[in-house]
């Protein structure tokens, strides 16, 4: 029997319901699959929470996982029945044994990549290739500033921008996920609840500021991101788990003639072609050991409540997945 983890009203952790669903059959253009692996992102526990109301309820969260296609739709090509693919979708329903999903938006998955891997890194590696190749460039020698960079997103985005070049400083939230950047070669790593990052960027770089600052973290950094940015340098945020940022006076901006973006991934992925640009990128990176994974910490489907709690904790730098 087939099974999902649904939500029926926003909520903590213990919201999410292990229950038996109904998939049905692929109609045109879409394919079946049975599913292995599922990724568990921090967009999930905002769409929980309800701090996101973008899925409708009662409705199955999830946007990521791997599987294999056991039915094919009328229409659809370049598809066998038992190929492993991997898929993003902002449609929502990952969270699941089987389901139903657009051909367009699957891309099988190389051989050489576990299902595990995989299914822990795919938005998150998607992001960081957007990040990386399709925003501000990172040229070598330029300085980079990434916060929460022990994240699951911060690891890979650090690992991407050292391997262009970049002088990298990482802020991190303890002695442990400093040491584990400076293991994948970072030098500058910053406790941000110890010491004022401002002033540690200025320090690091002699007082130069930095090119870029990579920040997912919001209202808590934005003007301190803004403060340590060289001229014509570029803040791009991406996320905000420390809350909303406040209304932008654009003249701030105009002082060193800054540059500010929001890119969400899905505008960077309206074409397959960009699918498959952005898959293949990061593909080839972890093939070639660029990019290394952590070994995630896995949770079965129906324990989904026990991976958003232990998200929501901050207290493992591991990405995390749900076996399916």
């Amino acid at each position: 029997m087939e099974h999902a983890t649904r939500i029926h009203a926003y909520g903590g952790p213990e919201v999410l319901t292990y229950e038996p669903v109904d998939v049905g059959a692929p109609g045109p253009g879409e394919l079946k699959l049975r599913q292995t692996f599922v990724g568990v992102n921090f967009h999930d526990v905002y769409v929980r929470s309800g701090s996101y109301r973008t899925l409708s309820l009662p409705g199955i969260p999830g946007l990521e996982g791997v599987g294999y296609v056991e039915q094919i739709g009328a229409g659809v090509t370049g598809f066998q029945v038992g190929d492993r693919v991997i898929y993003l979708s902002s449609k929502y329903g990952a969270y699941a044994t089987s389901r139903l999903v657009s051909a367009e938006v699957a891309i099988p998955l190389p051989s050489g990549i576990s299902e595990a891997d995989a299914a822990a890194c795919y938005l998150k590696g998607l992001t960081v290739q957007m990040l990386l190749h399709k925003l501000s460039p990172v040229r070598p020698g330029s300085w980079v500033l990434i916060h929460a960079a022990a994240g699951g997103v911060g690891q890979l985005l650090v690992q991407g921008a050292l391997k262009l070049g970049a002088n990298v400083i990482g802020t991190v939230g303890s002695p442990e996920k400093a040491d584990l950047l400076r293991k994948m070669g970072c030098k500058h790593t910053i406790l941000y609840r110890e010491v004022d990052f401002v002033e540690a960027v200025h320090s690091i770089t002699e007082q130069r500021g930095v090119d870029i600052v990579f920040d997912s973290v919001g209202k808590d950094t934005f003007a301190g991101s803004l403060e340590v940015l060289t001229l014509r340098g570029s803040l791009i945020n991406f996320g905000q788990a420390s809350g909303a940022i406040a209304p932008v006076d654009v003249s701030t901006l105009a002082a060193k003639s800054l540059t500010l973006s929001r890119p969400i991934i899905f505008h960077y992925l309206t074409r397959r072609a960009d699918l498959e640009e952005l898959s293949g990128l990061l593909f080839q990176a972890l093939l070639d050991g660029d990019l290394r994974v952590e070994p995630p910490i896995t949770f079965a489907l129906k324990d989904a409540h026990q991976a958003h709690a232990l998200l929501e904790s901050r207290k493992t730098a591991q990405s995390i997945v749900l076996r399916v």
